[in-house]
């Protein structure tokens, strides 16, 4: 691979990260401005926590994680980029038909299309860039990419949020949803699909040929049979998982707690929460991906390790947070565990990268994001709505703060479950 990588120019592969990274802002624009709309959508369509929360993750995740693999499987056999610009144009469009629900209902099943998009945006992306760069760059490439995460949700919360003060809340769907749609062919006309590790076609012959499948890949069942039979690919997932449940949750009804616990009118919520969300997770995800390179170079469990720790520390980080009554002291402290609860995306996406064979990668990481996100992005918003439902006869409008205490335990499970990953980590390594 490290030749095929570098027969790249180093200033387009820059270029093709650039624009997968601006891709991934939407995905992740489009998934999460529905938190900072909560509030309008909830007063207008007179809904509670829990269908909320429903709609910010079970809708999402039924088929985004649903999905995924047969997108993935897909991916490993034919054109990756086209499966991007396809799957972009489709999540920016039912992005936009949510501005046009006038029910639950309605607005879950726009909230199901968007996850149908995005089911085929994170997998083969993940796949092109391990094609793209030689394996001593990767977690710092992957960890770039996600930069798309930070930025797209701090986006989704400023634009939405402004964008509803001065219109509505349907406005910020209709508007997000039609400048993902518009940037798709521009994705499609910038993004080569590159020659794939182990490839039988010449570098050339696969970058003028994107449909040209350029691996004999193994079949399918026969390639996740492979990678479930691993304890170190359920250890990881689960990890990541129990890690997600938290971070979604959070992200998601930050907004909401803000709103209710510290009374901060809507676009006060929108500069705060996009700032931090920036800030912070930036920071974050880059400290990830230079940790994974620098550590899991000698040692591949430094890229279990090291998010690992970074939970252990982000849990009282969050816990002292909430307590805050200073706006300030609230957005100091929010702004680390923001960002250490973002260090395991370039080292854990590069550890899975490597649990199987380069034809089988596209699978492997969509296999990764179905326990994922199934879990962690499908439990995660609603449990944090339903404990606050619970709790409401107790607390009032501070049920969502107690809420949140209860979802920090989940940083504790992953970061034990990382730690196990960590021990058998070398002996499934691929590669």
């Amino acid at each position: 691979m490290a030749q095929d990588a570098r027969s790249v120019s180093g200033g387009y592969r820059i270029v093709v990260l650039a624009v997968l990274i601006l891709a991934y802002t939407f995905n992740f624009l489009d998934r999460q401005i529905l938190g900072i709309l909560a509030g309008p959508i909830k007063q207008e369509l007179g809904l509670t926590d829990s269908q909320l929360g429903l709609m910010g993750g079970l809708a999402f995740a039924l088929f985004y994680t649903g999905l995924g693999i047969p997108i993935a499987w897909l991916a490993d056999r034919w054109s990756r980029t086209w499966i991007m610009t396809g799957a972009l144009a489709l999540w920016s469009a039912f992005t936009a038909l949510c501005g046009l629900a006038g029910g639950f209902w309605q607005l879950f099943l726009c909230r199901m299309g968007v996850g149908v998009g995005e089911a085929g945006g994170v997998a083969p992306a993940y796949s092109l860039i391990a094609d793209y760069f030689p394996k001593e760059q990767r977690a710092r490439a992957l960890a770039a990419y996600s930069f798309g995460i930070p930025i797209g949700s701090s986006l989704g919360i400023l634009f939405g949020g402004l964008i509803a003060h001065s219109i509505d809340w349907r406005a910020a769907f209709i508007i997000v949803g039609l400048a993902g749609v518009a940037l798709a062919p521009i994705f499609r006309i910038i993004v080569k699909e590159p020659p794939r590790e182990g490839a039988t076609l010449a570098p050339a012959a696969a970058m003028s040929d994107p449909a040209a499948p350029a691996v004999s890949a193994p079949a399918a069942p026969a390639g996740v049979r492979e990678l479930l039979r691993k304890p170190t690919f359920w250890l990881i997932s689960l990890g990541a998982a129990a890690s997600s449940v938290c971070g979604y949750g959070v992200a998601f009804w930050l907004p909401s707690f803000f709103e209710r616990s510290l009374g901060m009118d809507l676009v006060d919520r929108s500069l705060f929460l996009g700032s931090m969300t920036l800030i912070g997770g930036v920071a974050g995800v880059w400290l990830g991906g230079y940790l994974g390179d620098r550590l899991g170079r000698a040692k591949p469990a430094y890229y279990l390790l090291v998010p690992a720790v970074a939970f252990l520390v982000a849990l009282p980080c969050f816990f002292l947070a909430i307590q805050a009554k200073s706006l300030w002291l609230a957005f100091l402290l929010f702004i680390v565990p923001t960002g250490l609860n973002l260090v395991w995306l370039g080292p854990v996406i590069t550890a899975v990268q490597h649990l199987v064979a380069p034809a089988q990668r596209s699978t492997a990481s969509a296999c990764f994001l179905f326990v994922n996100n199934l879990i962690g992005l499908g439990l995660g918003t609603w449990f944090f709505g339903a404990v606050s439902d619970a709790l409401t006869p107790h607390f009032g409008a501070e049920s969502l703060r107690y809420a949140i205490y209860c979802g920090l335990g989940f940083y504790l499970v992953s970061a034990a479950l990382f730690a196990l990953a960590s021990r058998r980590l070398a002996r499934d390594w691929v590669g």
